[in-house]
């Protein structure tokens, strides 16, 4: 059996591969309440059909040795994934940890709208780049409480 290897992919593939894995990660990674405030105030939501309804499933998470050692499996984790298509076609997904269905929805809605050209920056502006800034602050704040906790050891020689 032979593994398919992913295909070299243009500059601007590349670039669009990269934009929606950073919007997909700020859905994801969101909270509901975040993001359901900021969809129930967008203007115009389009109509869409679920394909695959919110499901809750387990994946096993990993983790590294320091960060950077081997791999281990650290333990299951809970996800709900759904899958969304637009009345004009555009197809969404969304996974989100945790066992809201709702916010997943809305995470594949808001995934497949992004990948509308004539609807990305408006979007971008209303839901993503809140969400990033909201996100972003409380990783500062986190950094600043995990920081204010450190203990710097130090080595004293000792002179005979």
């Amino acid at each position: 059996m032979t593994s398919k290897r992913p295909t070299a992919c243009s500059p601007e593939q590349s670039a669009e591969r990269r934009a929606r894995q950073r919007w997909m990660s700020a859905l994801a990674k969101a909270e509901f309440g975040d993001l359901d405030s900021l969809w129930n105030n967008l203007p115009s939501k389009p109509a869409w059909t679920v394909i695959r309804a919110p499901e809750v499933g387990m994946v096993m998470a990993r983790g590294r040795a320091g960060g950077t050692g081997a791999r281990f499996n650290i333990g299951e984790v809970t996800v709900t994934r759904c899958a969304v298509q637009l009345d004009y076609g555009a197809v969404g997904f969304g996974y989100v940890m945790g066992r809201n269905k709702r916010h997943a929805e809305l995470a594949a809605v808001v995934d497949a709208i992004m990948q509308t050209p004539s609807r990305r920056e408006a979007l971008e502006r209303a839901v993503i780049a809140p969400l990033s800034l909201r996100q972003d602050a409380a990783k500062r704040e986190r950094g600043q409480k995990a920081a204010s906790t450190k203990v710097d050891f130090f080595t004293l020689v000792r002179e005979s």
